[in-house]
């Protein structure tokens, strides 16, 4: 969900994800919340973030947690004056938990059209972060890109349906680039 509001904007979500290939029955579940808090009438804000998540694989015993990543910064939104448009793009300091500190940059978009009916959103995320794909102790990528456009039917002001594609590079134990379509249904508050 992403809400733009007077004072700011706020942007999460929940996936969960459901026998991923490769990793032998391999669940997880990740959330994600932000708020930035605008500075005055600027379009300029104050951007706070955090994210983790939980997960299970089916030939280990027990759960396993990702690190818990912590981000904050400086957002620069600008919004149509009806909130049927928008964007924001993000420069920011990120903490992951048992990793090194870090940077990320991140744009936000909505787009509605088909008189609201439709709507075009998503995100795209560039960071630094040392990942270890075959958990070997040595460094295989230093970078990671993720983006998540949707394309929904609003049903009415707070169900819709649709589709969101996972494009990303070095993103979830997975080296090199990945496309992962997936359908949607989605409340918004």
């Amino acid at each position: 969900m992403f809400k733009p509001d007077k004072l700011g904007n706020t942007f999460f979500f929940i996936d969960f994800d459901y026998g991923i290939p490769g990793h032998d029955f391999m669940n997880n579940a990740y959330f994600e919340i932000a708020r930035v808090m605008a500075i005055k009438k600027s379009p300029f804000g104050i951007h706070g973030e955090y994210n983790g998540g939980f997960g299970q694989v089916a030939n280990i015993d027990g759960y396993y947690t990702l690190n818990n990543a912590w981000l904050g910064g400086v957002d620069y939104s600008w919004n149509s004056e009806d909130f049927s448009k928008g964007f924001s793009l993000k420069v920011l300091y990120k903490e992951i938990q048992k990793k090194q500190s870090s940077f990320q940059l991140t744009g936000v978009w909505h787009v509605n059209f088909a008189k609201g009916k439709m709507s075009f959103t998503g995100f795209a995320d560039f960071w630094k972060e040392d990942s270890d794909f075959n958990f070997d102790g040595t460094t295989d990528a230093t970078y990671t890109f993720l983006t998540e456009p949707e394309l929904w039917y609003n049903i009415n002001g707070h169900f819709a349906f649709g589709s969101e594609v996972e494009l990303s590079n070095n993103f979830a134990l997975h080296e090199g680039f990945m496309v992962n379509p997936t359908l949607a249904v989605k409340w918004t508050f």
